[in-house]
C-alpha cells in the first residue's frame, strides 16, 4: 500500500508537465511559484525521486520541456566562490563557529543578490520550467520566503517549482516543520501555491 508521501510524489510529474502549470493559467496574474512540501525526514527519497524519475521524464517528455534544476545551497557556495569569499567563510566558521560566520554570510547571500546571481547563471527566459532544491541545506544563510519575493522581478513567465522540506499552507512556510517563515507585516510579500495538496 502506498504512503501519502508516495502518492503525492506520483502526482508531481503530471502536474509539472501540465499545460496549466507551464503557461501559468488560472493564477489570476500571480507569478507561477509552486511549492512541493514534504516531510524533512524524506529528503533522501525526494532527492532520489527527482533524479531518477522527474528529471529523466522531463528530458524525454513528448512535448519538449526546457528545464533546469538549481540547488540553492550549491548556488550559494558558487556565489561565495565567485566572489573569492568561500575559503574565508570556511576558515571563520571553523575558527569562530556558526554564530560568528552567519552575519557575514547573510550580508553576501542577501536574497536579492542571490536572485540576481541565479538569473545571471541561468537564462530563465529560455526555460519552460525551473526546479529548485537544497532549501534546507541553504537555511539560515538564504531564506526562501525572501528569495521568492526577490525572484518576482526576474522570473517573468517561467514557472518555478520549489521542493521544500517542511510545510507550506499558502501563507507561511515552516521549514523542517519547525521554523516559520511567515508573510506578516514585517515580511516581504510573496505568494506560492502548493503544487500538490
Amino acid at each position: 500500500m502506498k504512503s501519502q508521501f508516495e502518492d503525492r510524489l506520483n502526482q508531481i510529474l503530471p502536474r509539472i508537465t501540465s499545460e496549466e502549470l507551464l503557461t501559468n493559467a488560472g493564477l489570476g496574474n500571480e507569478i507561477g511559484f509552486h511549492v512541493f512540501d514534504y516531510p524533512a525526514d524524506r529528503e533522501d527519497d525526494m532527492r532520489d525521486f527527482l533524479q531518477t524519475v522527474i528529471e529523466p521524464n522531463l528530458a524525454k517528455h513528448p512535448r519538449p520541456i526546457r528545464f533546469k534544476t538549481v540547488n540553492l545551497f550549491e548556488l550559494g557556495i558558487q556565489l561565495l566562490d565567485d566572489r573569492k569569499l568561500l575559503d574565508k567563510v570556511i576558515a571563520m566558521q571553523r575558527d569562530k563557529g556558526n554564530a560568528a560566520a552567519l552575519p557575514g554570510l547573510r550580508s553576501v547571500l542577501k536574497e536579492d543578490k542571490v536572485a540576481r546571481y541565479l538569473t545571471e547563471q541561468i537564462d530563465v527566459s529560455q526555460l519552460d520550467l525551473l526546479l529548485m532544491t537544497g532549501i534546507g541545506a541553504a537555511y539560515p544563510m538564504i531564506r526562501l520566503h525572501t528569495l521568492l519575493n526577490a525572484l518576482h522581478a526576474h522570473m517573468r513567465d517561467t514557472p518555478l517549482v520549489v521542493f521544500y522540506p517542511g510545510r507550506c499552507d499558502g501563507t507561511s512556510l515552516r521549514l523542517f516543520g519547525l521554523h516559520t517563515e511567515r508573510n506578516d507585516a514585517n515580511a516581504p510579500y510573496y505568494r506560492a501555491f502548493r503544487l500538490i495538496k
